[in-house]
């Protein structure tokens, strides 16, 4: 599965008319997932593979957690990563989940899917959210056992979500 996140304008391309919008605080991006690489023209840079998913990109509000990797620490972050928790489907509000490989460019997504800012912010507070995080710093977290593994410091962006006919699809 391939993931496509455009920056600019969308190519021209009948598949892509069925686009998320993304609204940031300083960005717009447009989201668009596909079972096969797109055979349009697409900035390479604007293409990942889901290397990890679960749950649909519905909700009302995206997260991306965007990771810089060391070119020689990818196959460990990968490999850590898949063995992640999983303790974020469990969620009321959850949506989905990917873990994106940049197809080109070094900086890796986790992008998470929620019903509104509410249901993240409680991920964020709750018991599970601990647990999925609780070797973060300690030896066998990736930040304090391998802090070579990041090119830059990692760091997280936050939008609304639109549904391709201007609709927020955080609907209750």
């Amino acid at each position: 599965m391939f993931l496509y996140l455009f920056h600019d304008t969308v190519p021209e391309d009948p598949q892509l008319d069925n686009a998320h919008t993304l609204k940031g605080e300083t960005e717009t991006l447009r989201l668009f997932e596909a079972l096969t690489p797109l055979e349009t023209s697409v900035d390479s840079r604007s293409a990942y593979q889901v290397i990890d998913s679960s749950g649909n990109l519905t909700g009302g509000y995206a997260v991306m957690n965007n990771i810089p990797v060391s070119e020689d620490k990818r196959e460990a972050f990968e490999e850590r990563f898949l063995g992640r928790a999983r303790r974020v489907e469990e969620m009321p509000g959850f949506g989905g989940i990917r873990v994106l490989r940049p197809l080109q460019g070094d900086t890796y997504i986790v992008l998470t899917m929620w019903k509104d800012e509410a249901s993240f912010t409680s991920w964020q507070d709750s018991e599970a959210y601990n647990h999925a995080h609780r070797q973060r710093h300690s030896e066998e977290g990736l930040g304090s056992k391998r802090p070579e593994i990041f090119a830059r410091t990692p760091f997280i962006t936050t939008y609304t979500v639109e549904t391709p006919d201007g609709g927020h699809t955080g609907r209750s």
